[in-house]
């Protein structure tokens, strides 16, 4: 199977090595020395005082908004923000907290477009307490929230006394393709998270950046979600080689997304979205192809990839994704298109 998910991506034989020689100890208790070694250096990347290793990204992002809010708060997010979609409901069902979707630009939350939807107090409503950033944005197709915008954010942020949080699933992915430091990105948030999986190819794991303060109310909120781990260097020690071998290796994603793109566009009747990172979406209205149908085509030829009905296909190039993998989705593409496409109507 090619897998155009970056969740497929498998650990590399480094990893697996530093798997198997790990130093470990009961990390509940602060004793591994393999995690603590991981939470300082993912710190520093980030620019933070402090970090602390999450069993997956849904549980990072849970356990930010604990530690900023209070049941019956309001979070704001992106329209389509993952902790929207894709989260279980967990910042309402768990965090009791109540979300104010705004629209974004492709994905980017504009200063000025979250204020106009920020109520003043009122006995009526729910207290604001936290903004939330997704960076890259998935729904939207890896899109980028640039330094600029960032600092934008803070200042609203600080002007009615809000959190800002940093859904960084792919936050790498942002800084490679704007070829600054991560932590450049993350200055202005006062939480991020990251994961280890994804395009860094570690097998499991999530990271936690923010104040000493703000770590300490995270971990708490890790053990009440039933994160604690005990001997976590095992996850720790991919983690580590993902931060130092994956992040520079981004690069080659991101240049064949582009070459991806391309391609697909050559194809008569497609719709691309020019990559910003390692996200390629396609629209196949014109083909007279739901997304669906579409997607169930390419895994009858051993191609898996995400569709977003009614008409949109997400491809995500990753470190098992090349050359050949792309030419096979495009070859797929085309037999599919002189099959199944219909033409559509005017």
């Amino acid at each position: 199977m090619i897998s155009f998910y970056d969740t497929s991506t498998l650990p590399t034989q480094d990893m697996l090595d530093a798997i198997a020689s790990a130093p470990l100890g009961d990390d509940v208790y602060g004793l591994d020395p393999t995690v603590n070694e991981l939470e300082a250096a993912a710190a520093a990347l980030m620019g933070k005082e402090a970090a602390v290793l999450m069993p997956s990204g849904t549980m990072a992002n849970l356990a930010a908004v604990l530690s900023w809010t209070h049941p019956a708060d309001e979070i704001v997010l992106e329209a389509e923000a993952h902790l929207l979609y894709y989260e279980a409901g967990g910042i309402s069902g768990v965090a009791g907290c109540v979300p104010l979707g705004v629209p974004g630009d492709r994905g980017v939350l504009r200063a000025e477009e979250v204020e106009r939807h920020l109520r003043g107090p009122d006995m009526h409503y729910p207290v604001t307490r936290l903004l939330c950033v997704e960076n890259t944005h998935n729904r939207a197709g890896g899109t980028i929230t640039p330094v600029t915008v960032m600092k934008e954010l803070r200042e609203l942020c600080d002007a009615h006394q809000l959190a800002l949080h940093v859904d960084g699933a792919r936050i790498f992915n942002a800084a490679i393709a704007l070829d600054i430091p991560a932590a450049e990105l993350v200055a202005d948030a006062d939480s991020v998270f990251f994961a280890l999986s994804k395009g860094l190819s570690a097998p499991v794991g999530a990271v936690l950046a923010g104040s000493d303060e703000f770590v300490g109310r995270a971990r708490r909120a890790r053990k009440m979600l039933g994160g604690g781990m005990r001997q976590a260097g095992i996850i720790a020690a991919a983690g580590l080689v993902a931060l130092r071998t994956g992040i520079d290796r981004l690069r080659e994603d991101h240049e064949q997304a582009r070459s991806l793109a391309a391609k697909l566009a050559a194809l008569p009747g497609l719709l691309v979205t020019p990559a910003e990172t390692n996200f390629v979406m396609i629209d196949t209205a014109g083909w007279g192809i739901g997304a669906g149908e579409l997607v169930a085509e390419l895994e009858a030829w051993g191609i898996a990839a995400s569709s977003r009905p009614p008409s949109t296909v997400r491809f995500v190039t990753h470190r098992l994704i090349g050359d050949a993998e792309a030419d096979a989705l495009v070859a797929a593409l085309q037999e599919i298109r002189g099959r199944c496409a219909r033409p559509r109507r005017r």
